[in-house]
C-alpha cells in the first residue's frame, strides 16, 4: 500500500514517515501543497495524508484538486483547527477523514486501515503508451493484454516513465521513486542495471528507454 504524506513540519513529518513505514506501508512524503499536487497528479495512492497548512497550496486546497480531477486516493485531512466549521469545510472539500492535531498515532493508523476497507467511487484510469497498459488500481502492467513479469523495482521505475512520458526524468527523480532510501541507487550503477533488465522485457511492447546524455531518460513509442 502507497501512502503520501504532506506535511511542512519536519519533525512531524519524519515520525509520520519512519511510523508508516515501520507498518509495512510504502511512503512518499512532501513539504508543500503544490508538491502534493504534483505527486497526486502523477502516482495513484491509496490514502494521502495532508496537513491543512502547508506552503505553496493550503491542505484544503490539495483536496479540493484531488476531487475536482477525479484522483481515486483517499483523503486524511490533518489540522489543528478542531472547531466544527472547520472540519465541514475540509469534509465538504472533498476528505475522507478528518483527525484533529496533536493525534495518537495509533488512531492514525486505524484511520488509515478504515479508510483502506472503503471502496473507491472512481476507478484510477489506466495509462497506455505502445502496447503497454498501466493498470494502478491491479498495480500490473501489461503488453497487449500479457502481464510483464516485473520486480518491484522494476513495476515502479517503468510506471514512472509511463506516466511522465515523453517528459525526461532524471536519475534522482527514478531513485525517489523506486527506492526508499533515494542514496543507495545514486551512489552505485543500481539505476542503470534495473534500465537494462527493462529494456529487455520490452521488445514488442511499442516502446522504448531513451538515454538522454545529461540529463536522464525518456519512455518513446516507436
Amino acid at each position: 500500500m502507497r501512502i503520501l504524506v504532506a506535511e511542512d513540519d519536519p519533525g512531524l513529518r519524519d515520525v509520520l514517515v519512519e511510523g508508516l513505514q515501520d507498518q509495512g506501508y510504502q511512503v512518499d512524503a512532501v513539504e508543500r501543497g503544490d508538491d502534493a499536487i504534483m505527486q497526486l497528479r502523477f502516482y495513484d495512492y491509496d490514502v494521502a495524508v495532508i496537513d491543512w497548512r502547508m506552503p505553496g497550496a493550503p491542505g484544503i486546497d490539495v483536496v479540493a484538486w484531488a476531487r475536482r480531477h477525479d484522483r481515486p486516493t483517499a483523503l486524511l485531512m490533518l489540522t489543528a483547527r478542531d472547531a466544527p466549521p472547520d472540519r465541514i469545510r475540509g469534509l465538504d472539500a472533498g476528505a475522507d477523514d478528518y483527525l484533529v492535531k496533536p493525534f495518537d498515532f495509533g488512531e492514525l493508523l486505524a484511520r488509515i486501515r478504515a479508510l483502506q476497507r472503503r471502496p473507491r467511487g472512481v476507478d484510477a484510469p489506466v495509462v497506455q503508451r505502445g502496447a503497454l497498459a498501466l493498470d494502478p488500481v491491479r498495480r500490473e502492467i501489461t503488453t497487449e493484454g500479457r502481464p510483464l513479469s516485473l520486480t518491484a523495482t522494476e513495476y515502479r521505475i517503468l510506471e514512472l516513465l509511463m506516466r511522465r512520458s515523453p517528459a525526461v526524468v532524471d536519475r534522482r527523480a527514478i531513485a525517489e521513486h523506486a527506492w526508499q532510501d533515494e542514496t543507495d541507487p545514486l551512489g552505485s550503477n543500481a539505476i542503470d542495471v534495473q534500465l537494462s533488465r527493462l529494456r529487455a522485457k520490452l521488445p514488442g511492447a511499442g516502446v522504448r528507454i531513451v538515454t538522454v546524455r545529461g540529463a536522464g531518460y525518456r519512455l518513446e513509442e516507436t
